[in-house]
């Protein structure tokens, strides 16, 4: 796999190398030594997956510590514009955003890791949306962000009237008004488990 560095430190974008011929195609969607070497230290419990339509917008999540999660996220058929925003205070790229196209004919991935919220937007009539966690799911923990604060600058490249959203998503706070936030000083991985290699 190729490991593709962005402009925020320990955001990457992954490309696969895929081999292809008459009869299809096959890749190596994922591999613990491979990521653990190339990328980092992540040992993923949870895989989840959801289908979505044109104009769907999930995020800005995040899951608080002791519940902090990365995400390796992927799209199986269609195409996406995923978006991982650093919530760190005291980071230098604090409330700067990455976007990345992911598909199911590019087969990239995209991590995010623990201190970032996460969103994506569905481009695509409609998307088949998986992505790995290296925590569980823990309701009380969740945490998220206006998808649409225009401190963030993000493009969803959805027209606002097209945007589709849960009940939920319609009433985060913005970046400069959340009352909790990540520390950028602050290690979430010191009690990780180790990759088993």
């Amino acid at each position: 796999m190729e490991v593709i560095r962005t402009d925020i430190d320990g955001v990457v974008i992954i490309e696969p190398r895929v081999f292809a011929d008459e009869r299809g195609y096959f890749f190596e969607s994922f591999s613990e030594r491979d990521f653990c070497s190339k990328v980092r230290e992540v040992r993923f419990v949870q895989d989840n997956e959801s289908r979505s339509s044109y104009g769907v917008v999930r995020g800005l999540h995040f899951q608080k510590p002791p519940y902090a999660q990365s995400k390796l996220v992927r799209v199986i058929k269609g195409t996406v514009l995923d978006v991982a925003v650093d919530i760190r205070r005291g980071s230098p790229t604090f409330g700067r955003h990455v976007a990345v196209e992911l598909s199911g004919e590019n087969h990239r991935q995209f991590f995010i890791p623990r201190g970032f919220a996460h969103g994506f937007a569905v481009l695509s009539d409609d998307v088949i949306f998986q992505y790995k966690c290296d925590s569980f799911y823990a309701p009380q923990s969740e945490g998220a962000l206006a998808w649409d604060d225009p401190d963030l600058g993000i493009d969803w490249r959805v027209p606002a009237d097209k945007v589709i959203l849960s009940a939920k998503d319609r009433h985060h706070d913005r970046l400069k008004d959340a009352g909790w936030l990540f520390d950028y000083a602050t290690d979430y991985y010191a009690a990780h488990g180790d990759c088993i290699l």
